[in-house]
């Protein structure tokens, strides 16, 4: 017989003859003859296929088997059918792992926070009750600081050149001009200041002068005029006691905001501004500030009331949300996440003064108007 009557190689895996290939479902045929007579070859035993790759699980059915040597002497090589490269899909009834709930994340190293926060605690307690001048240097070197932060990210961000010299030297005379002669030194030294922005700015060429010298003057107001506000507290009588009431109710309402925005929060306060704040949160600043201010005014300031401590308590509340809600406004508009990264958990110096700054004069005048300036 000749080679061409002999059948193409099929995807069954037999060699042979078509009048000769086994009917599908037969037992398979046993071992070739050796005869001389024999005419041909009778195929070998059909091997079945191993299991795909990847997994023990049968997910391969369907496929066509792989055959073994049509031939004693020969082992062409017969590539599996295409069915079986393909990827193993899952049982229809195989489990499915559920999701792993999400947990909410505060988003800080909260133990990083709470150690730099207690540090900074002891340092202002100490520095405040024990010698005043100590104080005002804190206010000083915080203001200082957080000029250098801000004019260092407006110039990353936004190529905004405010002259750092004038305002950290402004800065601190402003700071001390407020603890020694009052609001009028202050104001005092917050014209010189801006005077002295206009005219350092002048050494430079006048491209980009008018922006320049708006964020030096806006700086400035920003950070240590607010601030003088907290070194003329302390000039009272009482004024450890009012610095220290201060303190603790913007700490108190930042940390109402966070413990009720994260435990129950839903309604966004703010999601343009700052996504994270809600009005749970809000409703808590405003009802820890007012019970931390009702019981530090009765207790710590002279001749203080409970009501007059609600008023104040739910003016920092108010204050230092807005104070919060403005930076993240400058912070959103330079596209970063903080100031800087001096102290870990919190970010910069700016971004623990965002609530203080403008809640300082604030909380002066309402001391001011209910139990004097002495």
């Amino acid at each position: 017989m000749n080679d061409s009557s002999w059948g193409a190689p099929q995807q069954t895996g037999y060699w042979g003859p078509p009048d000769q290939r086994p009917v599908q479902g037969a037992a398979p045929a046993g071992p070739a003859y050796d005869a001389p007579q024999a005419q041909q070859t009778r195929p070998m035993p059909i091997v079945p296929e191993g299991p795909a790759s990847g997994g023990d699980q049968d997910d391969d059915r369907g496929a066509a088997p792989w055959s073994g040597p049509p031939f004693r002497d020969d082992t062409p090589h017969v590539p599996p059918h295409p069915a079986a490269q393909q990827n193993p899909e899952p049982m229809p009834d195989a489990p499915q792992p559920a999701p792993t709930p999400q947990k909410k994340s505060a988003g800080r190293d909260l133990g990083a926070a709470i150690g730099v926060g207690v540090g900074l605690g002891v340092v202002i307690v100490a520095s405040l009750f024990f010698v005043k001048a100590a104080f005002v240097g804190v206010i000083t070197v915080a203001v200082v600081v957080g000029l250098w932060e801000l004019t260092s990210r407006l110039q990353e961000r936004k190529g905004i050149k405010a002259p750092l010299v004038p305002l950290a030297v402004g800065g601190a005379a402003m700071v001390v001009a407020g603890y020694v002669r009052g609001p009028e030194g202050a104001w005092v030294a917050m014209a010189l200041t801006a005077l002295a922005v206009l005219v350092w700015r002048m050494t430079e060429p006048p491209e980009g002068y008018l922006k320049d010298v708006t964020a030096g003057v806006f700086a400035a107001f920003y950070v240590p005029f607010l601030a003088t506000f907290v070194a003329m507290m302390l000039t009272a009588d009482d004024g450890p006691w009012r610095v220290l009431t201060f303190l603790v109710l913007t700490v108190v309402s930042d940390t109402g905001a966070y413990a009720v925005g994260w435990r129950f929060g839903t309604h966004k306060l703010a999601p343009r501004i700052s996504p994270g704040k809600t009005r749970e949160g809000l409703i808590g600043a405003v009802t820890f500030a007012m019970v931390a201010g009702a019981l530090c005014v009765q207790f710590l300031i002279d001749d203080g009331t409970w009501w007059q401590g609600l008023v104040i308590g739910f003016a920092v509340a108010a204050t230092a949300t807005l104070g919060d809600l403005g930076e993240s406004m400058i912070k959103r508009d330079l596209g970063i996440k903080d100031m800087g990264t001096l102290l870990p958990g919190h970010g910069g110096i700016m971004d623990r003064l965002d609530s203080l700054l403008p809640t300082a004069p604030v909380v002066w005048l309402l001391l001011v108007l209910f139990v004097g300036s002495g």
